[in-house]
């Protein structure tokens, strides 16, 4: 196994416009109008709509069931649009907070909304270090869940933590899920700051996580992270097209790995269709974009555009038009000017 802290020195480290639906039935593809942006699963959905509905005990059972079975993963995606919607309707989570106040599933949603809350404030440092101790709290729930680690490494990117903090948090987070996409997710964006401009070393760490990863982990999809900040920076060398494809690649197999118009792994085929649009691939991406369905999400789109369910039909129907017109690859990349996200 590869150390990944090795790779950390010394810790490495507008509304949308109104629009006429366009059908494509030469390559199947759902209608414009039968896209949703960040659809919930069978098992958030039915939480979400209880929470609207001021009642929190099926966001704690869906919550409850991750922790048990050790799905850490969905446990993340969870709490982050379980505190999401807390954002803007929190009478079903203050109802939960005050009725189960050592729940380690409330808890959790707890450190989540308060660290979403403090980022969105100018005085976002300050605001941060002040909710340490609901982290610190969840962290405590379940010694096994690596999710509060998730949320502390968010926690110390935005409070501008030094790299020996970052380091000790990163630590604690891999020892409980060597393998936990958030986490290393979390990691990149701290390093990508740390890093500002220095692309190779990003590549470096989310290669070396991929390469350790199981085949149908989604850390195989960390390089194409990478290559998507390349991308959209617009500062500091190149990189070398060949890793940019290698990157790519990886996330086509990973993505071959789970069924077509599956919300669970839409964001990662979002993204993935993005970058092998920049690639010039245009038929691999019209490829991800048939297996996307109608499952667009939010992330990269909203770095894009205001309009992320736009951007993603926009780019959607320049994919089809390029892959039909018999150039699958242009063999040309631009990056992004860092005006343009």
């Amino acid at each position: 196994m590869v150390d990944t802290m090795a790779l950390l020195p010394p810790f490495v480290r507008s509304p949308r416009t109104a629009r006429t639906p366009v059908q494509h039935p030469a390559v199947a593809l759902p209608a414009d109008d039968e896209v949703l942006l960040d659809a919930p699963d069978d098992h958030l959905g039915p939480a979400l709509v209880a929470a609207g509905q001021g009642t929190w005990q099926t966001a704690s059972r869906l919550l409850a069931a991750t922790r048990e079975g050790a799905a850490w993963e969905n446990r993340d995606r969870y709490a982050v649009r379980l505190a999401s919607f807390a954002q803007s309707r929190a009478e079903w989570f203050e109802d939960w907070r005050t009725a189960a106040p050592h729940d380690p599933d409330m808890l959790l949603v707890g450190a989540q909304l308060a660290v979403a809350r403090a980022w969105q404030s100018p005085a976002r440092a300050e605001l941060l270090r002040e909710v340490s101790p609901l982290i610190t709290a969840a962290a405590r729930g379940d010694d096994r869940d690596p999710v509060p680690w998730r949320i502390a490494l968010d926690h110390a990117h935005g409070s501008n933590a030094g790299h020996k903090y970052f380091e000790e948090l990163w630590e604690a987070a891999i020892r409980r899920a060597p393998h936990h996409y958030g986490c290393h997710a979390a990691a990149m964006r701290y390093l990508a700051d740390s890093w500002h401009g220095s692309h190779q070393e990003c590549f470096d760490f989310a290669e070396t996580a991929a390469q350790d990863a199981p085949a149908d982990s989604l850390v195989q999809a960390l390089p194409t992270r990478a290559a998507l900040a390349y991308l959209t920076d617009g500062c500091g060398p190149d990189v070398a097209h060949e890793r940019l494809d290698a990157a790519a690649d990886r996330a086509i197999a990973l993505s071959a790995r789970f069924p077509a118009a599956d919300p669970w792994p839409a964001e990662m085929r979002n993204k993935l269709a993005y970058v092998l649009s920049r690639l010039g691939r245009w038929t691999d991406a019209l490829e991800q974009v048939r297996l996307i369905g109608p499952y667009a999400t939010s992330f990269p789109w909203d770095r894009l555009s205001d309009d992320p369910l736009g951007r993603f039909l926009e780019l959607r129907e320049e994919v089809r038009l390029h892959a039909a017109s018999g150039h699958p690859r242009s063999g040309h990349t631009e990056r992004a000017h860092p005006g343009d996200h």
